[in-house]
């Protein structure tokens, strides 16, 4: 499928053993080139394997990559802008959805940059649980490692500033359609 700005996306996450994890009801294309897709949300629908729903409280920039196995949420909050990272495959888009898989750990980013691993549970019990092979395991803890490098050195979506940019020109876009994304 092919991805223009401005495109509404859903959002799909699995886990593993190919079991649906959560659905984002809708994000906006606000970005891509052939690396990755930056999206952007605002009270977005969020569906639970499960069947629950909520709602997206904060306006939010995610970037989903090509290469690298991760994808970064920048949320906008009143006291900075705080990071929720987790550890996925790359994504892939086809006429139903963007998807992805999720590996369990995640990274927390403060506005100050400090961070914090969530999930090294979670993980321990799926790896064995679902049997990820030693070449995953170790891809997964290079990419962790790539990940904090990421936040220390303030690279991609945790350079100063891009998140902003970012939603601000989204908010005009939306404003300009008069669209109720």
């Amino acid at each position: 499928m092919c991805v223009n700005l401005w495109d509404d996306l859903v959002v799909q996450s699995y886990k593993h053993n190919a079991k649906l994890h959560r659905i984002w009801a809708h994000a906006t294309v606000v970005e891509h080139d052939a690396d990755s897709v930056v999206l952007a949300n605002y009270r977005t629908k969020v569906i639970e394997a499960n069947g629950r729903f909520w709602y997206t409280r904060e306006p939010s920039v995610t970037w989903f990559f090509k290469r690298q196995w991760f994808n970064v949420i920048g949320i906008i909050r009143p006291t900075g802008i705080f990071y929720y990272c987790n550890i996925a495959s790359p994504y892939m888009i086809d006429d139903e959805a963007l998807k992805y898989i999720d590996y369990d750990l995640d990274i927390k980013v403060s506005p100050d940059y400090s961070y914090t691993v969530l999930d090294r549970k979670e993980y321990n019990r799926h790896k064995i649980k679902m049997d990820y092979s030693d070449s995953l395991k170790q891809i997964l803890e290079r990419e962790l490692d790539t990940l904090k490098h990421w936040i220390e050195g303030r690279k991609g979506p945790f350079s100063p500033g891009v998140v902003e940019a970012l939603y601000t020109r989204y908010s005009e876009e939306v404003y300009k359609n008069g669209s109720k994304r």
